[in-house]
């Protein structure tokens, strides 16, 4: 049931699974305390490139790896630097730490942040070039029109997200060697987390913070829709505990927080989804972490995922 489930929201986003003929490449290494920070390019199914930061461990241990997305904060200009601890919040870093316990990581920018969001001939396909110094406004503006410009064509934001997210999967493993992979994000990449691991089988297990909150609630309190979650008609046949349920059998780590708007009904999602994780046996495999206040990690929830990322992917499955 759940594979139809999969096929018909599948079907509903238009996916389609393009292998990756080109190789990535390096650009840069950096040696670091544990590893080593590679940038890394690769080219996505749409034909833009994308650039990415891959943790490569010096004593690599882990049977799987992980593709670190990043959150949104309508910060423009960062992307995969947060999560290598070069810029922004600190307790989005989780690619050392990650690193430094023997997995690969890849962070990759999407689309409309840092390497794609102003440089020309990044990300410019469907929106103006725009100066970074500019600020928010018009980097607001550009993820805007990469929405809405698909839209007008008949496409959506979320099948370009999913894409890139597919093409890193096959990145980190054609790097790794693992066939094994786990995705993470906070907030906008939780988001894309739980869609991800819903759609792509590839994916072995799945983090989602700040990002569990049903359709369904956020049009009923007026809680702001991320562009890439503009899908006319999806409302009406799903929601993100279909999400949820599509990942079974496969583990689900779920962390929401009181008084954060974008993970207001994470229990409730949580709950609804449980029975398809008893079918199949594993009710352990579905676990959700409710703590702290506000959407903005903290410290305690930072340690949660990092540690519960660090067991899986060390793990053997």
């Amino acid at each position: 049931m759940m594979d139809t489930l999969r096929s018909e929201i599948s079907s509903f986003l238009r996916l389609v699974r393009l292998e990756q003929s080109t190789p990535p490449t390096v650009l840069e290494a950096v040696p670091s305390d544990g590893f080593t920070r590679k940038l890394v390019s690769y080219p996505t199914p749409g034909g833009d490139l994308v650039e990415a930061f891959l943790f490569e461990p010096h004593s690599p241990v882990a049977p799987a790896a992980v593709v670190m997305l990043h959150q949104h904060n309508s910060e423009w200009s960062l992307g995969k630097s947060e999560i290598a601890g070069l810029a922004g919040d600190p307790l989005q870093a989780f690619g050392p730490i990650l690193a430094r316990a023997g997995i690969f990581v890849l962070a990759p920018d999407a689309i409309g942040f840092e390497s794609r969001c102003a440089a020309p001939g990044q990300g410019t396909a469907l929106a103006p070039q725009i100066n970074r110094q500019q600020g928010t406004a018009n980097g607001w503006l550009q993820y805007y029109n990469h929405a809405m410009h698909r839209l007008v064509r008949g496409e959506l934001l979320i099948t370009k997200v999913l894409a890139d997210v597919a093409a890193a999967v096959t990145v980190i493993q054609r790097f790794s060697g693992s066939g094994r992979v786990g995705v993470a994000g906070h907030s906008y990449g939780g988001t894309i987390a739980l869609f991800a691991s819903a759609l792509d089988a590839r994916v072995g297990f799945a983090c989602a913070s700040g990002a569990a909150c049903s359709l369904r609630h956020k049009l009923a309190h007026g809680t702001g829709l991320d562009m890439a979650l503009v899908i006319p008609g999806f409302a009406k046949r799903f929601d993100l505990d279909d999400l949820i349920r599509c990942t079974a059998p496969r583990k689900l780590f779920v962390v929401s927080s009181e008084d954060d708007p974008y993970a207001a009904d994470a229990a409730d999602l949580v709950a609804n989804a449980e029975p398809a994780f008893r079918a199949h046996g594993v009710p352990e495999n579905l676990r959700h972490l409710r703590s702290g206040r506000g959407h903005t990690l903290d410290s305690e929830r930072f340690s949660a995922i990092a540690e519960w990322l660090t067991h899986e992917a060390t793990t053997s499955d």
